[in-house]
């Protein structure tokens, strides 16, 4: 499906690209603290900023660098509710050469970009680095219990909606199956993995082999060979 194509690729690229943009920023901010000079401002202000669902206040500092001229900024992080006061002392780092650059000495004033920025690469390189390697990891086991596993014939129960999964509005089918362990007498329920079409009509029997892992019966595999592939 095109849907699945773009979490494969389109979400590993992003997610990557996120990630070197935070690596900058980190770096960036190392940087800065390495070559800043310290000193104490004072918050003003607080600047309102506002979106279509949410205000957030800035503050803004002044301060006086060590040639005695005073400065003002307004911090690049805002909040809601605000994280200082007007009044509050704070520590500020600047360079002397470009002190309109200043920043408040403050986790979030410093990493908060970074952060923010790596989790959400986080997220897009997760997601799309799974939907590869999920498959993969499926196919490979799949193939270990088809080569080591024992096949057993377990009755077909009939076909369901992975209603766990959604991808454009469209939950996929899995075909159920069970089987009773002559050796416990306990009862296993097999689900097949996902397929993206209803198989209902190519089911014309009522065995479906399943290859289990002797010491481990719900570690298995529903083999759909005998099913039609879907085109595309």
């Amino acid at each position: 499906m095109k849907t699945l194509l773009v979490f494969k690729v389109l979400f590993p690229l992003i997610g990557l690209g996120a990630l070197t943009g935070a690596w900058m920023l980190y770096s960036d901010a190392r940087e800065f603290i390495a070559t800043s000079t310290a000193t104490e401002g004072t918050v003003v202000d607080l600047v309102r900023s506002r979106s279509s669902d949410s205000t957030t206040y800035a503050p803004q500092v002044t301060f006086t660098d060590a040639q005695g001229r005073a400065h003002t900024f307004i911090s690049r992080t805002s909040s809601n509710p605000p994280a200082y006061h007007v009044g509050e002392t704070v520590r500020v780092l600047y360079h002397s050469g470009s002190s309109a650059q200043a920043r408040i000495d403050g986790f979030f004033s410093l990493w908060g970009g970074a952060l923010i920025v790596g989790m959400l690469g986080s997220v897009f390189t997760l997601v799309g680095l799974g939907t590869v390697l999920v498959p993969m990891l499926r196919r490979r086991r799949a193939a270990q219990l088809r080569a080591s596993g024992r096949r057993i014939e377990a009755a077909f129960q009939g076909v369901e909606h992975n209603t766990s999964l959604t991808v454009n509005g469209r939950h996929p089918f899995c075909v159920i199956s069970q089987w009773q362990n002559p050796a416990t007498s306990q009862v296993h329920v097999f689900r097949s993995d996902n397929l993206w079409f209803d198989p209902s009509e190519y089911i014309t029997r009522t065995q479906i082999p399943v290859y289990i892992d002797p010491a481990d019966p719900d570690r298995y595999h529903v083999d759909l060979s005998f099913l039609p592939t879907l085109a595309g």
